[in-house]
């Protein structure tokens, strides 16, 4: 794929799913989702016949009910995944950096707005003179105002989120027109470098990148065990040895 492509596609991932990390920020964690304690659910598998562990589960399962049940008394905190903040956190500070170092190079100071002179007063100027005059102020006044509010400038402070760098970025990418000179080769590669970084760790937050590992720990028959998911696909484990399969449902096949 070509390098600025991929930086383009980078960035839109960004900028598309920041909502969608926001819903996830509050969302429970997805328990035996594939990066999520793999090794730990995999080993529940083979306890899950047993009577203790069903108990084990029933019973914490009733407890955290009766701490959501409305008739509670006092406040229940509510329920924040820390590892969708972080990343949420790491990638908007990449972005906005990325956006504040690109922008101090490239994009141009605002246009002046004209100076105060006493043309009007002037003896030698006739009335139409200085109506012409002081048009031209006021045009060039109003030209001053409507660069320095353009709303394709970056900006150092106010509106500083990661959607808003990913897309500014993208226009420098594009050479979309606005109040900066075309960017170079080497600031392509750096937008370029930042945004895959920011776009796979919103992916991997996500789970909607395609995803492969090799579990540390061998099957039974000393096999590699490769988990395969992401994508918003069931998580998947398959000994290169034996064959065998789990899956999220805890179904087991040979």
């Amino acid at each position: 794929m070509n390098t600025t492509a991929s930086t383009t596609t980078n960035l839109r991932t960004v900028a598309l799913h920041w909502t969608d990390l926001h819903e996830a920020a509050g969302a429970p964690t997805q328990l035996g989702a594939f990066g999520l304690g793999l090794r730990g659910y995999l080993a529940r598998l083979d306890a899950a016949d047993r009577d203790e562990f069903n108990y084990d589960r029933n019973h914490a399962a009733h407890l955290r009910a009766q701490e959501r049940d409305p008739l509670q008394i006092g406040e229940r905190p509510v329920p924040v995944c820390l590892r969708i903040l972080d990343t949420m956190r790491a990638v908007e500070a990449a972005l906005v950096q990325c956006a504040d170092d690109i922008a101090h190079h490239v994009q141009r100071a605002p246009i002046a707005g004209p100076t105060a002179r006493r043309t009007a007063t002037h003896p030698y100027l006739t009335q139409r003179e200085a109506d012409i005059a002081a048009a031209d102020r006021a045009r060039r006044a109003e030209l001053a105002h409507a660069d320095l509010v353009d709303p394709r400038r970056w900006r150092y402070t106010g509106r500083r989120t990661a959607p808003h760098a990913a897309l500014w970025l993208l226009a420098r990418i594009e050479h979309k027109p606005g109040p900066c000179r075309r960017i170079t080769e080497q600031e392509e590669q750096r937008i370029g470098t930042v945004a895959a970084g920011a776009a796979a760790r919103v992916e991997r937050a996500l789970d909607i990148a395609a995803q492969q590992r090799t579990l540390e720990t061998p099957c039974a028959c000393g096999g590699a065990i490769d988990v395969h998911g992401g994508e918003g696909r069931v998580p998947v484990a398959h000994c290169t040895g034996c064959g065998r399969i789990w899956t999220e449902g805890g179904a087991i096949a040979a």
